[in-house]
């Protein structure tokens, strides 16, 4: 019998079934187990795993636990008489079956051994109940690498720990990349920074490439923690032969320091879809579609947006009776010639001057810095794009868009050519989204490339990793195509409905989710993880960088390592 089955009791199975929750006895002092508990369930040749939902206490009759006993019976006998009457049972959620086989003294077992070396168990769904009286134990660090998978094994990364014993929880990195994914939480649970270590993981890992969209200007360069003003190091200052950061327009510095390259769009490269996606923005029209579409049939898909740009408002000349009429080279006077609504066009040319004076956007940029980024990511760097001082809701939905529209079609055409000639398999791409909500939310998503990344891209090698407070403004159709979801406490109801959607057992898991710690406690859910697991999550600090780049540098002192690492 291996150590792990030797552990402790904590109680007892005495009922349930597989459309509720298996209900134990707990034997040991309820304080010593907490909701969330990850516990193991032993029966014959099978070991149940499953997730406490729920602790109640309990009494052969309510008398006893309205009365105090030990106010009117003496100590020692009331101990006795509460250890007869009163109780504690658990709700365990049951998630995952595997197949043990016979004990090692069994006689049974060289035979069980030789029939599985072929064909190793696998998790299974819960599909039967063990008996009663079975005996029920807290998860052990041996459990959790059964399920979660041993730390050491290439490609498994430490997330967290469990709550109760601080046993290491592992996520799959191959895994992970496969599916579009979700972080979320309130404002101010420590969103960025679990994207910070689950985006050093993918880095180091280095099976995919990772392009930041940095609203804040939080992940490439060193920075400084708003509650605890203590310094936080930057993705590029750790992984400076493998992070690029980009700067969004000519000139931009991020915190004072000078990215890598500038990020510079060329009006040619502003389709009328990217306006449509600025309606509510804006404040747009019905009839700006209508407007575009003249406009791209007056002067191209490539020119259109430079030659309304040059266009005047409302110059106007006299004619030869002496009537002021539209100028030529006046947004009137095309629009009369187009047999577009002037007031339409003036309205659309007035709304996009925002864009038009926009320092980022130019005629002629120094370099396709697009395509740079593109070729970047293809050769396996990973960008950090900062936006400076652009922080507005528009540079963001603008920017973002354009660019990931550009990479998609790249990605497409990089995978259909490797289908047809087995030849040059696109590298993985992860683009990380915050504010998701603004560019996913049930009115733009339909508009924007990232619904049609989280949709379908997959198969393209490309997926979404977003970053959001409000999962319930998130288009349900994206939200049910997130295999991990990884969720920090959330306070409004609505939020953490959208979070659980699509998942079993949802009702089970949403007081736990309610009732995380604010800080550095979440839940991990969906597809990309064997069964739900609420855990203390690593903490974005000199032992994370020590844990993570010390197994490369196992050569270097600690005292080295910790100044190479600027500790």
């Amino acid at each position: 019998m291996n150590s792990d089955q030797n552990q402790e009791s904590i109680g007892y199975l005495v009922g349930g079934g597989l459309k509720e929750n298996f209900i134990v006895r707990l034997s040991i002092p309820p304080e010593q187990v907490q909701e969330g508990a990850f516990v193991v369930i032993k029966s014959g040749n099978w070991q149940f795993y499953g997730l406490v939902t729920d602790i109640r206490l309990g009494a052969t009759d309510p008398r006893f636990a309205d009365e105090q006993s030990e106010t009117r019976l003496k100590p020692d006998l009331a101990k006795l008489l509460h250890g007869q009457t009163l109780f504690t049972n658990l709700d365990v959620m049951p998630a995952l079956m595997l197949e043990t086989g016979p004990e090692f003294d069994d006689p049974g077992y060289q035979a069980w051994v030789e029939k599985t070396k072929d064909n190793a168990p696998s998790l299974l769904p819960v599909k039967t109940v063990p008996p009663h009286h079975a005996p029920v134990r807290l998860a052990s660090p041996g459990d959790i690498a059964e399920i979660f998978g041993k730390p050491e094994t290439p490609g498994n990364f430490v997330i967290g720990f469990t709550r109760e014993q601080a046993h290491p929880v592992c996520i799959n990195l191959d895994k992970f990349i496969l599916r579009s994914s979700g972080i979320f939480g309130a404002t101010g649970t420590g969103k960025s920074f679990l994207t910070r270590i689950i985006l050093a993981g993918l880095i180091h890992y280095n099976r995919a490439s990772v392009l930041v969209f940095d609203m804040h200007n939080e992940y490439g360069l060193d920075d400084t923690a708003s509650d605890t003003g203590l310094p936080v190091v930057g993705l590029r200052t750790r992984f400076p032969s493998r992070v690029r950061v980009v700067g969004l327009g000519q000139g931009t510095q991020i915190r004072g320091y000078m990215p890598d390259f500038n990020l510079e769009i060329a009006m040619k490269d502003i389709q009328p879809e990217d306006i449509e996606l600025l309606t509510r923005e804006l404040n747009l029209k019905e009839t700006t579609p209508t407007t575009l579409e003249a406009l791209v049939n007056s002067f191209g898909k490539e020119g259109w947006f430079s030659a309304f740009r040059e266009m005047k408002y409302e110059a106007t000349i006299e004619n030869d009776e002496g009537k002021k009429v539209p100028a030529p080279g006046s947004v009137a006077a095309w629009a009369n010639e187009a047999g577009v609504n002037v007031n339409a066009a003036q309205s659309l040319h007035s709304k996009l001057n925002r864009l038009f004076n926009s320092k980022y956007i130019l005629e002629k940029p120094a370099a396709d810095s697009v395509s740079e980024i593109i070729k970047a990511l293809e050769a396996g760097q990973h960008i950090v794009l900062s936006f400076g001082d652009f922080e507005t809701d528009l540079d963001y939905l603008l920017v973002s868009n354009l660019l990931t529209r550009r990479i998609r079609d790249a990605w497409e055409k990089r995978t259909n050519q490797y289908r047809s000639t087995k030849k040059g398999e696109p590298r993985p791409l992860v683009i990380v989204l915050e504010e998701a909500h603004k560019l996913l939310n049930p009115i733009m998503a339909s508009q924007t490339t990232f619904s049609a990344i989280a949709r379908e891209m997959r198969k393209y090698y490309v997926t979404l990793l977003i970053v959001d407070q409000r999962p319930s403004q998130i288009y349900d159709e994206v939200m049910s195509q997130l295999g991990t979801r990884i969720s920090g406490w959330l306070g409004d109801d609505d939020d953490i409905h959208a979070v659980l959607s699509g998942l079993a057992s949802r009702d089970a898991l949403r007081g736990m989710l309610a009732r995380l710690q604010p800080k550095e406690e979440v839940l991990l859910l969906g597809w990309g993880v064997p069964m739900p697991l609420p855990i203390r999550s690593r903490r974005y600090d000199q032992q994370f960088w020590r844990d993570l780049l010390g197994r490369d540098n196992s050569d270097i002192s600690d005292k080295r390592l910790i100044e190479e690492l600027g500790f």
